[in-house]
């Protein structure tokens, strides 16, 4: 019987270690499959027969021990290695490598199966699916707003390659940048009046620049508020040698003020050098909103010819701040809105909103002023004369298109604290930072992230979310069947597929233009074949042998 034992013991190990050997076969053979996870045999004995059994110690002997013959070995488990693969990119969109323990759900025929291998294509339909069977993948579809539904339910992966963008009309823009602290002002701050007037004592009353009175030199002055004034200059000399200015403002036409601003002042010249000693005086008016300074510093009384002129603000010339922003109609038409910037005073700037008359009309209201803090960010928005009290302010223009387009209102945001318009040294640049509006568009491209979002990107620019991919985990890999097609199914002991987004909750995120591929290492491999093969020819030199003994106990009989 002994004999018999060893000889079924041996042939268990043979059978035992070919199961091995197909193992690692199947292991080798699918070394460059995507997605394959590698098995592993392991091994235990099977029952043991006693030849005696063990007994206690006694007050008068010790115990003594059990004696058994094994009777061979059995496989214990044929188990799945789920370690992660490593990717390879492909740079096709649609494949898909998962970096994380979840799997693609995919259905087929009704039928729900699980797979790590996503070399996956759209088909005819639009449908992502798996290319070699038509499995479709599962997930969710975004709705018409690119927002990815709520919960679990699973929907395949559908994307029409067809599908457009209507067009969204422009109903806010977002503006940022800074304005020049520094900038030359509008507002007229002070006049500089240069030149010479003759040294001599004349026989009768001179006049400059004219023959009479009535001829004086017109310059461009401007109030607070930037609006244009014409400064009226002229110089009389009498018969004594003294030379008077005269002055008056009108308004941009030249017609007089309903309350005049009229002055002179007579000039003092230092007998030596020629230059003017007059003091220099302040022009003020309440209503009209005028406050400059009056220089004579630069005027000398020299015997050369009278030659004077007005120098606004040192010869310095505003510049506007400029920038525009395309934005849409209705019916997608592009327009170009433009914001004109004029630094008035200090921290006080105008703005004002237009737009090509091809393009159609503003509102009359599409003009303000911005005030900034003593930090250089906007304290307050001004509209129309009045203040914007939104919060934050938001000046709003209407907009009303010459294409026949919708008649529509846009929010010019100019942003709040250092996000927004700023006032600081720095040299002026303004730029819009976004528009909400769009033309309408057709799907060009396709983009998956880590999170399993197919976003699709239209023609216009812009991009959408389509759907999202979902994945699958399980408390048990290994309680997993395969099904062929890199597939598996749910058997016993698996446990319930949880069914999460890539990302946080899954722990599970997906590399686009990449596939991952087989864990199967094969050094480990061939250094398990040769264990096998040892294995297997230990046992057949077992089977041998115990055959050789049986032999020589038949001849006995001889």
């Amino acid at each position: 019987m002994a004999l018999l034992n060893s000889l079924f013991a041996g042939v268990s190990g043979l059978r035992n270690h070919q199961s091995m050997m197909d193992v690692i076969g199947n292991n080798i053979a699918n070394v460059n499959t995507i997605g394959y996870k590698g098995s592993r045999v392991t091994f235990s004995d099977t029952f043991n027969q006693f030849v005696k059994a063990g007994t206690n110690p006694t007050s008068s002997s010790g115990g003594t021990n059990s004696f058994q013959v094994g009777l061979g070995m059995k496989v214990n488990s044929i188990d799945r290695n789920w370690n992660q693969g490593t990717f390879e990119r492909t740079g096709i969109t649609t494949d898909l490598a998962l970096q994380g323990p979840g799997m693609f759900i995919l259905k087929s025929n009704g039928q729900q199966f699980y797979s790590r291998a996503g070399a996956y294509i759209f088909d005819a339909d639009g449908k992502l699916v798996n290319p070699q069977n038509g499995a479709i993948v599962q997930g969710k579809v975004a709705n018409g707003l690119g927002e990815i539904p709520a919960g679990t339910t699973l929907q395949d992966i559908v994307i029409d390659k067809n599908l457009r963008l209507p067009a969204v009309k422009t109903s806010e823009t977002t503006w940022g940048g800074n304005l020049q602290s520094s900038s030359a002002t509008i507002r007229t701050d002070i006049v500089e009046l240069v030149g010479n007037l003759k040294l001599e004592t004349p026989a009768a009353t001179q006049y400059y620049p004219g023959p009479a009175d009535t001829d004086f030199s017109i310059s461009t002055i401007c109030n607070k508020d930037g609006d244009e004034y014409q400064l009226w200059s002229r110089y009389e000399e009498t018969t004594a040698g003294a030379w008077t200015y005269h002055y008056e403002i009108r308004d941009d036409a030249g017609a007089a003020l309903t309350t005049p601003i009229t002055g002179s002042q007579a000039l003092a010249f230092n007998a030596t050098s020629g230059a003017c000693t007059s003091t220099q005086i302040t022009i003020s008016d309440a209503v009209e909103k005028i406050d400059y300074k009056l220089n004579f510093s630069s005027i000398t009384n020299l015997n050369a010819d009278t030659n004077v002129i007005s120098r606004i603000d040192k010869g310095e010339t505003p510049e506007p701040v400029l920038s525009s922003v395309t934005i849409f109609d209705s019916l997608g038409n592009p327009h170009t809105l433009s914001i004109k910037y004029d630094h008035i005073d200090n921290n006080r700037w105008s703005w004002t909103a237009s737009i090509p008359a091809t393009s159609g009309t503003l509102s009359s209201d599409s003009a303000g002023e911005l005030m900034f803090d003593p930090n250089g960010t906007i304290q307050s928005v001004w509209q129309n004369g009045s203040q914007v009290t939104s919060s934050p302010p938001i000046p709003e223009v209407t907009f009303t298109p010459a294409s026949g387009a919708e008649v529509q209102p846009i929010d010019l945001n100019f942003g709040q604290g250092t996000a927004g318009v700023t006032q600081t040294n720095l040299t002026s640049q303004i730029a819009a930072l976004s528009q909400n509006g769009s033309a309408s568009a057709a799907l060009s491209n396709l983009n998956i992230d880590q999170y399993g979002n197919i976003i699709g990107i239209f023609s216009n620019g812009n991009s959408r979310t389509l759907a999202q991919i979902m994945v699958a985990t399980f408390k048990n890999l290994n309680g997993l069947v395969s099904v062929g097609d890199n597939m598996y199914n749910v058997a016993a002991n698996a446990g319930e597929p949880r069914i999460d987004s890539p990302g946080e909750n899954s722990v599970t995120t997906i590399q686009s233009g990449a596939l991952e591929q087989s864990n199967v290492d094969l050094s480990e491999e061939f250094t398990r074949m040769i264990v096998s093969q040892r294995g297997f020819q230990a046992n057949a030199r077992v089977v041998t042998t115990a055959d050789t003994l049986l032999q020589e106990i038949t001849n006995l009989i001889r």
